[in-house]
């Protein structure tokens, strides 16, 4: 909640695939939002963007620089209309609110928040990681994982060698 608070976080959006936790209930989409309120900050959950996607029917290479199986899947989801309705979702919000998505895992080169701060940096946006108590961490476009390959429309596949 520190980090939170510190920077100045108003809107907490939800990103992961089923927002619960049985080893942390008071992180479940369930009570989360009324400790969040009390403490000032919105609490929005965007489906769209959850994690843990299975394989999607697009050609394998085009996110073939990936050799994590569940950052591919992921990659490839991102270029689903699903998940283009997702971040327009999520930068509408931003917008008009300082905002923080959230997943279980921790550290952000282990999640799939990697792929969606690489979208929003393609497109323009400042990302900053908030690890614990450190300073943030700005994004930096294929700092972690494969080299991302930006297109016209904004998509980004991750090709086994990208120019």
């Amino acid at each position: 909640m520190r980090p939170l608070q510190a920077w100045g976080i108003e809107l907490l959006v939800d990103v992961r695939a089923f927002p619960g936790s049985r080893r942390s209930p008071q992180f479940g989409k369930d009570v989360m939002p009324g400790w969040l309120e009390a403490a000032g900050i919105e609490y929005v959950h965007i489906p769209e963007l959850g994690g843990r996607r299975g394989r999607q029917a697009v050609d394998p290479l085009l996110n073939a620089g990936w050799r994590s199986p569940s950052f591919k899947n992921y990659a490839d989801y991102t270029l689903s209309s699903s998940y283009e309705e997702g971040i327009n979702q999520l930068t509408e919000l931003a917008q008009d609110a300082r905002t923080t998505i959230m997943c279980s895992e921790p550290v952000p080169w282990r999640c799939h928040r990697l792929l969606i701060s690489n979208t929003l940096t393609a497109r323009g946006w400042d990302v900053w990681h908030l690890i614990g108590d450190a300073q943030p961490l700005k994004h930096v476009l294929s700092a972690w994982g494969a080299a991302a390959l930006i297109h016209e429309n904004g998509q980004i596949t991750y090709p086994s060698t990208a120019p």
